[in-house]
């Protein structure tokens, strides 16, 4: 036997008890906000360019629009790692 609470009745069934589940897209985006300064070796930032490029395409808006605030600033930090700069 399964225990399972009754549905709301009335005006509470129009009002949400719960906060939406956040996607992963927007999970990501959040944490991302935080990131303002790391130091890594330039092959490390070249394999996280390549490995976040495929979320440029991913069918989540927040999740596309995180992986290509990413991705610009990963390609902006290898370009101004190059000699001579």
């Amino acid at each position: 036997m399964t225990s399972t609470q009754p549905l709301p009745r009335g005006i509470n069934a129009l009002i949400p008890n719960t906060r939406a589940q956040a996607t992963p897209g927007e999970r990501a985006a959040s944490q991302l906000l935080h990131l303002r300064e790391a130091t890594v070796p330039v092959p490390v930032l070249a394999a996280a360019a390549e490995l976040i490029a495929p979320q440029l395409d991913d069918p989540d808006p927040a999740t596309r629009e995180a992986a290509s605030a990413v991705h610009t600033r990963l390609l902006a930090a290898i370009e101004d790692a190059a000699p001579g700069r």
